[in-house]
């Protein structure tokens, strides 16, 4: 009898956990459909000319500052560019773009992404209280995602950087496997950890068949304001330089560790927007360039 209720109680429980089919709120219509067998078919996100992941299996290293100052930089350029903040749980995009508040939704019921610095964004902070923890299943996480990536009106675009969360698991996997990406760059410090999981997520693009644009050491070098001399404080970059020769890929550039970096992160005014004539702005307009030709913007 014991074992007959705990059967009644687990299906009860799982059934509610699977009757979450819309967890943004969103109406039904426009779903993504289903496969019924194999791996998910990869599609075009609507109005979106180019796709660029930023991603780092190690998280701390400066992916999502990274991603910004690119989308930025790729604005200031003249493109119209937009950034989608595909980490569920940890959010980067609203406090970096000093965004915060709901979006609208359109007429045909797809979100209208928030601007700031003339670039689209679009992420979960908008959609979850601020300091609001997302405690959900993956069941959930996914079709969260899955609206996120396909139930946004971009409006035409240019190029959309995508920044994926840290790591190489289910979200890398869905971003990669549902949406075609026509690249990926990978970031990196000198530190030897934040190398050895940059190597994983190489393998993971090379194993799901995304081009690699190249690799970006953040943090690379410290300059002194007091005596000016360089210091490499996270190491040299001969590992870096090592696992891009192995890999035949290429250095797209180094960003150097400078406390204003971080700083215009915090207070909603990236690099590229707060010090555009800065070396470390350059940095990131030099990488930006880069992106652009190998997808021939």
């Amino acid at each position: 009898m014991a074992t007959l209720q705990l059967q009644r109680r687990l299906f009860h429980q799982t059934s509610r956990v699977l009757s979450h089919e819309n967890p943004l709120g969103l109406p039904r219509t426009g779903s993504i459909p289903r496969m019924q067998r194999g791996l998910p078919e990869r599609r075009h996100i609507k109005d979106v000319a180019k796709v660029v992941a930023v991603s780092s299996a190690k998280g701390g290293v400066g992916k999502s500052t990274v991603a910004a100052n690119l989308s930025l930089a790729f604005a200031r350029m003249g493109y119209r560019s937009g950034i989608l903040d595909t980490d569920i749980f940890g959010p980067s995009i609203p406090t970096l773009f000093d965004l915060n508040g709901e979006p609208r939704l359109s007429s045909n019921n797809q979100l209208l992404p928030m601007s700031n610095y003339g670039v689209k964004t679009m992420s979960m902070g908008y959609l979850v209280g601020e300091d609001a923890p997302v405690v959900w299943r993956g069941l959930m996480v996914m079709k969260a995602l899955q609206q996120l990536l396909h139930e946004v009106d971009w409006g035409g675009l240019d190029i959309l950087v995508l920044d994926l969360p840290p790591g190489t698991g289910d979200t890398q996997l869905s971003v990669t496997q549902q949406i075609v990406l026509d690249g990926s760059l990978i970031v990196t410090t000198p530190h030897t950890l934040a190398v050895k999981d940059a190597v994983k997520g190489i393998n993971m693009f090379k194993k799901v068949n995304v081009p690699l644009l190249g690799l970006v050491q953040n943090m690379s070098l410290f300059n002194c304001p007091h005596c000016h001399r360089d210091t490499a404080v996270f190491g040299t970059n001969e590992r870096v330089m090592a696992i891009c020769k192995e890999h035949s890929i290429d250095l797209l550039g180094d960003i150097p560790l400078h406390q204003s970096v971080g700083d215009d992160g915090q207070r909603g005014k990236p690099t590229v927007v707060s010090e555009p004539d800065s070396e470390r702005a350059e940095a990131f307009m030099n990488i930006a360039r880069q992106v652009g030709w190998k997808l021939g913007l």
